[in-house]
């Protein structure tokens, strides 16, 4: 696992694992927040997050993963997308 890279998906989100590997995503490495999660997390169906996470396979760079912590903990400030 890293620190960035697409979430895992959960053991029985098999649709999200087919579009996933389908699109290649499969061959990242997990990580604990990823373009996904700082564009929508939950709030975004399938199909974007695969999207996200496969334009995330296309373009990734050290400058990306830096965006994308930093992202990350603007989010994690501001408590965007907690509803609990």
């Amino acid at each position: 696992m890293s620190l960035v890279g697409p979430r895992p998906a959960l053991f029985n989100q098999d649709d999200l694992i087919k579009a996933r590997t389908d699109a290649g995503v499969h061959a990242l490495r997990p990580g604990i927040t990823g373009w996904a999660q700082v564009n929508g997390r939950d709030e975004l169906p399938i199909p974007d997050k695969v999207a996200l996470d496969a334009a995330y396979l296309r373009d990734r760079s050290f400058s990306l993963d830096l965006r994308i912590l930093w992202m990350t903990l603007w989010k994690v400030v501001r408590r965007d997308g907690v509803s609990h």
